[in-house]
C-alpha cells in the first residue's frame, strides 16, 4: 500500500450524502451517475479491484467497469471473489464461465486456515471450530477485534464470528496482499438499513481494522427493480449477441429468444430459480418459484431469504470491514 495513502486520492467523500434512489428518478439518471463514479474510481486509484459475488449487483458493477474501461481506454482491474466455502456450486460455475468470457482476472480470497481445518476434520456447516485451533492471525481477530469470548464458533457464514472470519478476514488479507487501494463494490442504499447512509466514495482508513482503502460504490442509487431494468435493457443485450435490444424480459427459463439458454446470459442461475438474494447454500432460500425479476419487488423484502442473525449484526460487521 502506498505510504502516502490517502493523500494521492482526490475524491469527494460527501458525494451522495443525504440522497436516496428517488434522487435519481430515471434509469438513465442512475446509469449516468454509475458511469461517472466508475470512471473516477478507475482513474483515481492506483490498484483498484472489483468485488464480485456472482450476484446481480456486483455483476452490474462489473458491467459498468468493463464498459468504462473500454470506452476511456483504462485498465480493467481484477475482480475479488470471496470464497467462504459455503457457496452454491452454480455460483462457482457462473463466475468461472463469465470470467473466461470477459477475459477477467479473478482473485479468490479465502481464509485458508479455516478451510484447511474444515477439510482435515471433515466438518459440515454448523459444526464447531475451537478457537484454540485457529492461527494466531485468526485468533487475533476473534479475541481482540471481535472480542468474542466463546471457546468455539460454528462453521456458518451467517453468524457474527463466522461471517467475519470467512468473509471479512479473507477480504482484508487479499486487499493487503494485492495492495488494493480502491474496492469497487455493488452495495445499494435500499438493500439494507446499515448501508443507507453510504456515499459514493467511502473511506476505510483505520489500519488497526483493515488495510487502508476506499470503497467505490457506483450503484448506491439503484433499487432492486432498477437493477433488473438495467440487466434486461443493457447488460444482457450488450453481452449476448443473439439477445434482442428492445427491452425483452423473459418470463422463465423457457422464454428466451433465439434458442438461448439461461447459461448464455450473465444472470446467475439462482435468480432464474426464484432466489432474490444470494448468500450461502446453507442459509439462503428462494422466496418463490418465479424468476427474481418477476416477483413483487415493491411489496416484499429482497433479503427475506437470508438468515437474519447476520442481518441483525450488519452494522457491527460493516464497522469491521464487511461489505
Amino acid at each position: 500500500m502506498p505510504a502516502n495513502f490517502p493523500e494521492y486520492v482526490d475524491v469527494d467523500y460527501e458525494d451522495g450524502e443525504g440522497e436516496d434512489p428517488e434522487d435519481y428518478p430515471h434509469i438513465n439518471d442512475k446509469i449516468e451517475k454509475a458511469i461517472e463514479v466508475t470512471r473516477e474510481g478507475l482513474q483515481q486509484y492506483e490498484k483498484p479491484a472489483v468485488m464480485w459475488t456472482g450476484g446481480k449487483d456486483s455483476t452490474l458493477v462489473l458491467y459498468f467497469v468493463k464498459e468504462v474501461a473500454e470506452q476511456y481506454d483504462l485498465e480493467l482491474p481484477p475482480a475479488i471473489f470471496i470464497d467462504h466455502y459455503q457457496h452454491f456450486d452454480e455460483i462457482h460455475e457462473f463466475v468461472e464461465n463469465w470470467a473466461d468470457e470477459w477475459d477477467l482476472e479473478v482473485i479468490y480470497a479465502r481464509n485458508e486456515d479455516i478451510g484447511e481445518y474444515v477439510e482435515e476434520n471433515d466438518l459440515e456447516p454448523g459444526d464447531d471450530i475451537p478457537i484454540a485451533e485457529l492461527s494466531e492471525h485468526n485468533r487475533h481477530h476473534v479475541e481482540n477485534i471481535l472480542e468474542y469470548e466463546e471457546e468455539s464458533f460454528p462453521f456458518l457464514l451467517d453468524t457474527y464470528a463466522g461471517n467475519h472470519l470467512l468473509k471479512t478476514v479473507a477480504l482484508n488479507d487479499a486487499l493487503e496482499e494485492y495492495d488494493v487501494d480502491g474496492v469497487i463494490s455493488g452495495v445499494r442504499w435500499d438493500e439494507q438499513e446499515a448501508r443507507a447512509d453510504e456515499t459514493f466514495f467511502s473511506p476505510r482508513h483505520d489500519p488497526d481494522i483493515y488495510p487502508p482503502h476506499d470503497r467505490v460504490q457506483p450503484i448506491l442509487q439503484f433499487d432492486e427493480a432498477a437493477v433488473w431494468e438495467a440487466f434486461w435493457n443493457f447488460v444482457v443485450p450488450d453481452t449476448v449477441e443473439e439477445f434482442p435490444d428492445d427491452g425483452y424480459v423473459p418470463e422463465g427459463k423457457d422464454d428466451l429468444p433465439n434458442d438461448l439458454e439461461p447459461a448464455d446470459t450473465p444472470v446467475s442461475p439462482k435468480y432464474w430459480e426464484g432466489f432474490r438474494s444470494l448468500g450461502s447454500e446453507i442459509s439462503t432460500e428462494k422466496t418463490e418459484d418465479d424468476p427474481a425479476w418477476l416477483q413483487d419487488l415493491e411489496g416484499t423484502t429482497e433479503r427475506a431469504g437470508r438468515a437474519q442473525d447476520k442481518e441483525d449484526l450488519m452494522e457491527r460487521l460493516r464497522d469491521l470491514g464487511y461489505m
